[in-house]
């Protein structure tokens, strides 16, 4: 009415794994891979170290351990999915450094993933990042599949 604009909010999110991006349509499960979780990226690791994609509240962690839920100061709801068909695994190649309320900053250490132990088990080691309130995203933009490490920007996300 006025021509008042809207701030506009951007959030960045960090790879949380070093390894191999890849889009989150070629996971091999299709509730990642046609987005019915919601649109993000995936990972396949090279290492098991598992770090915040940016800063927020952890407000959820999976008994099983194999994800973890955040809210970031922006209001972004970010899952983050440690492996394939994991939850089967009842935690046990997973070690969760974090609790529910706790405030992290991008890139802190979250959890630490057996990557051999997931493999032995018949399982995938892809780790995904997905917003899961994709009605608070005007925009989002992945990087191209690459080597990243752990904290390389990987998604750019213009929030409404």
């Amino acid at each position: 009415m006025f021509g008042f604009k809207k701030k506009t909010k951007v959030e960045t999110l960090g790879a949380i794994a070093t390894g191999q991006l890849i889009p989150i349509t070629q996971v091999a499960d299709q509730v990642f891979s046609q987005k019915m979780m919601g649109d993000g990226v995936a990972i396949e690791p090279s290492n098991g170290q598992i770090v915040a994609p940016a800063a927020g509240e952890i407000t959820m962690v999976a008994e099983t351990k194999h994800a973890i839920m955040m809210t970031t100061g922006t209001g972004l709801e970010i899952m983050l999915h440690l492996g394939l068909d994991t939850v089967e695994l009842n935690g046990a190649p997973f070690t969760v450094r974090v609790k529910v309320g706790d405030q992290v900053s991008a890139g802190a250490p979250l959890a630490t993933m057996d990557l051999a132990a997931v493999k032995a088990a018949g399982k995938g080691t892809t780790v995904m990042t997905v917003i899961t309130n994709m009605d608070a995203v005007d925009r989002l933009t992945v990087e191209a599949a690459q080597t990243v490490q752990a904290g390389n920007e990987v998604v750019k996300v213009i929030v409404q």
